[in-house]
Protein backbone atom coordinates (compact mmCIF):
# COMPACT_ATOMS: atom_id res chain seq x y z
CA UNK A 1 0.00 0.00 0.00
CA UNK A 2 1.34 3.40 -0.95
CA UNK A 3 0.38 6.63 0.79
CA UNK A 4 -1.61 7.55 -2.34
CA UNK A 5 -3.57 4.26 -2.09
CA UNK A 6 -4.38 4.87 1.58
CA UNK A 7 -5.52 8.45 0.91
CA UNK A 8 -7.68 7.39 -2.03
CA UNK A 9 -9.37 4.64 0.01
CA UNK A 10 -10.13 6.96 2.93
CA UNK A 11 -11.39 9.66 0.58
CA UNK A 12 -13.92 7.26 -0.96
CA UNK A 13 -14.94 5.53 2.27
CA UNK A 14 -18.46 5.78 3.58
CA UNK A 15 -18.55 7.60 6.95
CA UNK A 16 -19.78 4.41 8.64
CA UNK A 17 -16.69 2.54 7.43
CA UNK A 18 -14.06 4.87 8.87
CA UNK A 19 -14.66 4.39 12.59
CA UNK A 20 -16.26 1.47 14.47
CA UNK A 21 -18.24 3.74 16.83
CA UNK A 22 -20.14 5.18 13.88
CA UNK A 23 -21.89 1.81 13.68
CA UNK A 24 -22.97 2.25 17.30
CA UNK A 25 -24.29 5.79 16.92
CA UNK A 26 -23.31 9.25 15.75
CA UNK A 27 -23.41 10.36 19.39
CA UNK A 28 -20.92 7.68 20.43
CA UNK A 29 -18.63 8.65 17.56
CA UNK A 30 -18.51 12.34 18.54
CA UNK A 31 -18.27 11.55 22.27
CA UNK A 32 -15.15 9.47 21.53
CA UNK A 33 -13.61 12.52 19.86
CA UNK A 34 -14.41 14.65 22.89
CA UNK A 35 -12.77 12.07 25.15
CA UNK A 36 -9.66 12.00 22.97
CA UNK A 37 -9.46 15.80 22.95
CA UNK A 38 -9.60 15.79 26.74
CA UNK A 39 -6.76 13.25 26.81
CA UNK A 40 -4.67 15.38 24.45
CA UNK A 41 -5.27 18.37 26.71
CA UNK A 42 -3.35 16.58 29.49
CA UNK A 43 -0.09 16.89 27.50
CA UNK A 44 -0.66 19.92 25.24
CA UNK A 45 -0.42 23.33 26.94
CA UNK A 46 -3.60 25.43 27.21
CA UNK A 47 -4.25 27.69 24.24
CA UNK A 48 -1.51 26.13 22.10
CA UNK A 49 -1.42 26.38 18.33
CA UNK A 50 -2.02 22.81 17.25
CA UNK A 51 -2.08 20.95 13.98
CA UNK A 52 -4.45 17.97 13.62
CA UNK A 53 -2.96 15.91 10.80
CA UNK A 54 -5.44 13.49 9.28
CA UNK A 55 -8.30 15.35 10.94
CA UNK A 56 -11.00 13.57 8.94
CA UNK A 57 -14.40 15.11 9.60
CA UNK A 58 -13.23 16.83 12.78
CA UNK A 59 -14.06 14.23 15.42
CA UNK A 60 -11.11 15.47 17.53
CA UNK A 61 -10.35 18.85 15.92
CA UNK A 62 -13.76 20.32 16.75
CA UNK A 63 -13.63 19.54 20.49
CA UNK A 64 -9.98 20.67 20.62
CA UNK A 65 -11.09 24.07 19.30
CA UNK A 66 -13.91 24.12 21.84
CA UNK A 67 -11.29 23.54 24.57
CA UNK A 68 -9.56 26.78 23.50
CA UNK A 69 -6.82 25.48 21.21
CA UNK A 70 -5.98 27.29 17.97
CA UNK A 71 -6.51 24.34 15.62
CA UNK A 72 -5.37 23.92 12.05
CA UNK A 73 -7.13 20.83 10.70
CA UNK A 74 -5.26 19.12 7.86
CA UNK A 75 -6.44 16.23 5.71
CA UNK A 76 -5.65 15.02 2.20
CA UNK A 77 -9.35 14.32 1.63
CA UNK A 78 -11.48 17.28 0.57
CA UNK A 79 -14.55 15.12 1.24
CA UNK A 80 -13.54 14.83 4.89
CA UNK A 81 -12.78 18.55 5.16
CA UNK A 82 -16.17 19.39 3.65
CA UNK A 83 -17.85 17.30 6.36
CA UNK A 84 -15.76 19.07 9.03
CA UNK A 85 -16.68 22.51 7.64
CA UNK A 86 -20.39 21.64 7.77
CA UNK A 87 -20.00 21.00 11.49
CA UNK A 88 -17.52 23.79 12.33
CA UNK A 89 -17.39 26.43 9.56
CA UNK A 90 -14.97 28.71 11.45
CA UNK A 91 -12.25 26.06 11.94
CA UNK A 92 -9.12 26.54 9.81
CA UNK A 93 -8.83 23.65 7.34
CA UNK A 94 -6.08 22.77 4.88
CA UNK A 95 -6.26 20.12 2.18
CA UNK A 96 -2.78 18.61 2.09
CA UNK A 97 -0.82 15.43 2.42
CA UNK A 98 2.34 15.50 4.54
CA UNK A 99 4.36 17.19 1.79
CA UNK A 100 1.89 20.07 1.63
CA UNK A 101 2.13 21.13 5.28
CA UNK A 102 5.22 23.32 4.84
CA UNK A 103 3.61 25.21 1.98
CA UNK A 104 0.73 26.20 4.24
CA UNK A 105 2.75 27.00 7.37
CA UNK A 106 5.72 28.72 5.75
CA UNK A 107 8.16 29.59 8.55
CA UNK A 108 5.49 29.33 11.24
CA UNK A 109 5.83 26.31 13.56
CA UNK A 110 3.15 24.76 15.74
CA UNK A 111 3.27 24.37 19.52
CA UNK A 112 1.88 20.86 19.13
CA UNK A 113 0.95 18.37 16.43
CA UNK A 114 -1.21 15.33 16.85
CA UNK A 115 -1.77 12.57 14.35
CA UNK A 116 -4.30 9.90 15.36
CA UNK A 117 -5.38 6.93 13.23
CA UNK A 118 -3.14 7.87 10.31
CA UNK A 119 0.36 6.46 10.74
CA UNK A 120 -0.92 3.00 11.63
CA UNK A 121 -2.27 2.58 8.09
CA UNK A 122 0.96 3.44 6.25
CA UNK A 123 4.11 1.52 5.33
CA UNK A 124 7.30 2.00 7.34
CA UNK A 125 8.82 4.33 4.74
CA UNK A 126 5.66 6.41 4.32
CA UNK A 127 5.20 6.60 8.08
CA UNK A 128 8.76 7.91 8.58
CA UNK A 129 8.23 10.44 5.81
CA UNK A 130 5.00 11.70 7.40
CA UNK A 131 6.53 11.90 10.89
CA UNK A 132 9.49 13.82 9.46
CA UNK A 133 7.12 16.40 7.95
CA UNK A 134 5.13 16.63 11.20
CA UNK A 135 8.35 17.11 13.18
CA UNK A 136 9.40 19.89 10.78
CA UNK A 137 6.05 21.60 11.42
CA UNK A 138 6.62 21.58 15.20
CA UNK A 139 8.67 24.21 17.00
CA UNK A 140 11.68 23.08 19.01
CA UNK A 141 10.41 21.91 22.40
CA UNK A 142 6.90 21.42 21.03
CA UNK A 143 4.78 18.31 21.58
CA UNK A 144 3.89 15.62 19.05
CA UNK A 145 1.26 12.98 19.81
CA UNK A 146 1.50 10.12 17.32
CA UNK A 147 -0.35 6.85 16.80
CA UNK A 148 2.91 4.98 16.35
CA UNK A 149 2.45 1.59 18.06
CA UNK A 150 5.21 -0.79 19.16
CA UNK A 151 4.85 -4.57 19.06
CA UNK A 152 6.94 -7.62 19.89
CA UNK A 153 6.01 -8.82 16.41
CA UNK A 154 6.14 -5.70 14.22
CA UNK A 155 4.52 -5.79 10.80
CA UNK A 156 3.41 -3.45 8.01
CA UNK A 157 -0.23 -2.83 7.15
CA UNK A 158 -1.34 -4.76 4.06
CA UNK A 159 -4.55 -2.80 3.41
CA UNK A 160 -5.83 0.77 3.75
CA UNK A 161 -7.43 -0.15 7.08
CA UNK A 162 -4.60 -2.43 8.24
CA UNK A 163 -2.24 -1.60 11.12
CA UNK A 164 1.53 -1.09 10.98
CA UNK A 165 3.47 -1.76 14.19
CA UNK A 166 7.12 -1.09 14.99
CA UNK A 167 9.79 -2.75 17.11
CA UNK A 168 11.00 -0.69 20.05
CA UNK A 169 14.47 -0.39 18.45
CA UNK A 170 13.03 0.76 15.11
CA UNK A 171 11.22 3.52 16.94
CA UNK A 172 14.24 4.55 19.06
CA UNK A 173 16.41 4.79 15.93
CA UNK A 174 13.75 6.78 14.07
CA UNK A 175 13.33 9.21 16.98
CA UNK A 176 17.07 9.91 17.05
CA UNK A 177 17.14 10.50 13.30
CA UNK A 178 14.01 12.68 13.24
CA UNK A 179 14.56 14.70 16.42
CA UNK A 180 11.98 13.26 18.81
CA UNK A 181 12.34 12.62 22.53
CA UNK A 182 9.82 10.26 24.10
CA UNK A 183 7.77 11.79 26.94
CA UNK A 184 6.16 9.65 29.64
CA UNK A 185 2.38 9.87 29.60
CA UNK A 186 -0.72 7.82 30.27
CA UNK A 187 -2.02 8.39 26.75
CA UNK A 188 -2.71 5.44 24.42
CA UNK A 189 -0.48 7.11 21.78
CA UNK A 190 3.19 8.01 21.80
CA UNK A 191 4.02 11.48 23.12
CA UNK A 192 7.26 13.16 21.99
CA UNK A 193 9.08 16.45 22.40
CA UNK A 194 10.64 18.03 19.30
CA UNK A 195 14.43 18.21 19.76
CA UNK A 196 17.43 18.57 17.48
CA UNK A 197 18.22 15.27 15.71
CA UNK A 198 21.14 13.40 17.27
CA UNK A 199 22.07 11.39 14.17
CA UNK A 200 22.12 11.98 10.40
Amino acid sequence: MTARDVIAAWDQADPDAIHPLRRVSEGAYWESGQAQAEMLATVIPDGAKVLDFGCGDGRVAVPMAELGYEVTAVDASQNMLDRLTERAPDLTTVQAAADGIAGHLGRRRMDAVYCLAVLIHHSYDDCLHIIGKLRAATKLGGILVLDWPVSDQPSEADSWIGVTTWSRQQQVDACARLGLEAVDSDLPWGVYRAIKPTTD
